[in-house]
């Protein structure tokens, strides 16, 4: 299915965007040879609750990516202050920048272009300026979402699923999100897969692709 990607990137505002959004892609692109790299760029330490330690979604990011098979060498962190990111344009802009001349990835994921919050909608917008030679795929975080184009889907397996659930399970600090539930991950992967005729699948935004 990847054929011609052998780098793919992901951009995560926060910690757990990804796993959220495409835990079951990044776990098929190893599986199938490709080389993922994870970038977060705020540790979101205005988000963490009472009892945790202020870093505690950088340390469950690395746990939750080990069940994706991601290596922590191929993860990215920065500190933007979380909900701040429109004031740093220019900075993440260069960083992003910096990210695509040391990964040269073939396939980034990204926030989609109608993600309404603010990090993510600044994340999409200099991704675009950065990787606007790479395909580009927009991700799905329906929580985000007032509107969403569903026009690429990733079929997937069980065991996909299972890694991504597994995965969250790591994220232990957000469990009182509405949002941070199996059954809705779940139920989602199964929707997106009855769109394109299989058992489950992730769906993302083509915002740029090439043959």
């Amino acid at each position: 299915m990847f054929q011609g990607i052998q780098k793919a990137l992901l951009l995560a505002p926060h910690p757990d965007d990804g796993e959220f959004s495409s835990g079951g892609t990044l776990k098929k692109l190893i599986e199938e040879g490709v080389e993922v790299f994870y970038v977060a760029f705020s540790p979101c330490t205005k988000s963490v609750p009472e009892g945790f330690d202020k870093d505690v979604l950088y340390t469950e990011l690395k746990a939750a990516l080990s069940k994706l098979g991601i290596a922590e060498d191929h993860i990215i962190t920065f500190n933007y202050d979380v909900r701040e990111f429109p004031k740093f344009r220019q900075e993440i802009l260069e960083d992003l920048i910096g990210i695509r001349k040391m990964v040269k990835p073939d396939l980034v994921l990204m926030p989609n272009s109608d993600d309404i919050h603010q990090d993510h909608h600044t994340i999409y917008q200099e991704g675009l300026r950065a990787f606007k030679t790479s395909r580009l795929l927009g991700y799905e975080l329906p929580w985000n979402n007032l509107n969403f184009k569903s026009n690429f889907h990733v079929k997937l397996e069980k065991h996909h699923i299972e890694a991504k659930i597994d995965s969250i399970g790591e994220d232990k600090s957000q469990g009182f999100r509405t949002y941070h539930d199996d059954e809705f991950f779940l139920g989602l992967a199964k929707v997106r897969g009855v769109q394109v005729g299989t058992a489950y699948a992730e769906a993302f935004e083509v915002i740029r692709w090439w043959l």
